[in-house]
């Protein structure tokens, strides 16, 4: 189904060859596909060049901020749909997003629901969310932070479209724990100078952590897979800190 208006949907990738043509697959009726690579060395330029609407570029990771504001400049349309290569839109959001008028000063806010090895899981601190993806650039861009990015909503006013995108987060342990270690790093490099902290906070933050995620919201009701994601997401909050610390004693011995 073609949509009212030209959108341009824009997908960053590294090693994403596992869920990306079921992405795709789900994104034919959109205008243009711009896929920002940095990297990849497994299959996923090989399943990207099939499709026509993709365009793919490359550019060394400097940030998911600034990444994703680097694959909006790449586009042809306006109108712009961020999509991750580990999600899945369902053929309902994609009705909706074809036939509902679009508004300029409008952000457009989508249901998520979160998978690890194809179970979902709706706790652990993975509850459903909702994430705003849909925009005209002429009006907000994404902010330039490493980690954790997300629009601009100032003067704009936010609408829920229904539907679902469905995300396949991690494969296994391997893939969770890779990304903590990446985003604990980013966080650090982030907020060096900006935040002071000590040892003895990290490990507080990581034992409130597993206890929040995996009691309070309700990990253990997903077997061991609620367990590890509990535990990675303590160890994540764990090693922010920690590298933050250490980046924040370095600086102090250099000057």
């Amino acid at each position: 189904m073609k949509n009212q208006q030209p959108i341009s949907v824009t997908i960053l990738t590294k090693n994403s060859a596992v869920r990306l043509a079921q992405c795709l697959d789900a994104l034919q009726g959109f205008d243009e596909i711009i896929i920002l690579d940095n990297g990849s060395t497994d299959d996923t330029l090989r399943i990207a060049e099939a499709y026509p609407n993709v365009k793919i570029h490359q550019h060394p990771f400097v940030g998911f901020g600034k990444m994703r504001n680097l694959s909006i400049s790449l586009c042809k349309n306006d109108w712009i749909l961020w999509v991750d290569s580990d999600e899945v839109l369902d053929t309902g959001l994609l009705e909706n997003i074809a036939t509902i008028p679009l508004h300029e000063k409008t952000i457009y806010r989508f249901l998520r629901k979160q998978y690890y090895r194809g179970k979902y899981i709706n706790g652990a601190g993975w509850g459903n969310d909702k994430v705003m993806r849909l925009f005209n650039r002429q009006h907000t861009r994404i902010n330039d932070r490493a980690v954790h990015e997300g629009l601009e909503t100032k003067d704009l006013q936010v609408i829920d479209i229904e539907g679902i995108i469905h995300h396949y987060s991690y494969e296994n342990a391997t893939q969770l724990l890779a990304k903590m270690n990446h985003y604990s790093a980013l966080f650090a490099e982030q907020n060096q100078h900006k935040k002071t902290t000590h040892p003895l906070i990290a490990y507080c933050k990581k034992t409130f952590h597993f206890w929040n995620y995996f009691l309070l919201k309700k990990g253990f009701l997903y077997g061991y897979e609620g367990y590890l994601i509990s535990y990675c997401n303590a160890q994540g909050a764990f090693f922010k800190y920690m590298k933050l610390y250490e980046l924040n004693q370095e600086q102090r011995k250099n000057h």
